[in-house]
């Protein structure tokens, strides 16, 4: 009677470590994935909570304006700073995500896909930090 499971002797030696590195097994690639998902689900309870408090409008224009007058504040700024973050990152990375995806050597240039993803998003948040923490500034401090 044959027997479905291998015994110690039939199983190959593996070699190197336990933890064998891969695109998505603890190098930046894996965080880059966790960054990406974390991204994508801020940017939908964002999208959602954009969504109820633009309908609100329709209930009752007064509290509408009210829930505006909220985003003024310098901490829902700095949410909106966070808000800009997420969603860059989410869209530069979507598309080396699918570039890993789809091209045939997307896995081999992934790590310098990932450092141009990080470049680009630099290049864009800097200029948007200090025009959002400029505009928190003067609303936390009145016009200087």
């Amino acid at each position: 009677m044959a027997s479905t499971t291998a015994s110690a002797a039939d199983t190959p030696e593996r070699t190197g470590s336990p933890r064998a590195k891969g695109i998505y097994r603890g190098d930046l690639g894996m965080w880059s994935w966790v960054a990406h998902r974390i991204t994508g689900v801020l940017t939908f309870f964002f999208l959602f909570v954009h969504v109820l408090d633009t309908a609100l409008v329709r209930v009752s224009p007064n509290a509408y304006d009210t829930v505006i007058e909220t985003y003024k504040h310098p901490l829902m700024i700095l949410f909106e700073l966070g808000l800009l973050a997420a969603v860059l990152f989410h869209a530069f990375n979507g598309i080396r995500v699918m570039l890993v995806d789809f091209w045939a050597k997307g896995t081999k240039y992934q790590k310098p896909m990932l450092w141009t993803v990080v470049g680009l998003w630099l290049v864009l948040m800097i200029p948007a930090s200090i025009s959002l923490l400029g505009r928190a500034a003067t609303e936390l401090f009145g016009g200087l």
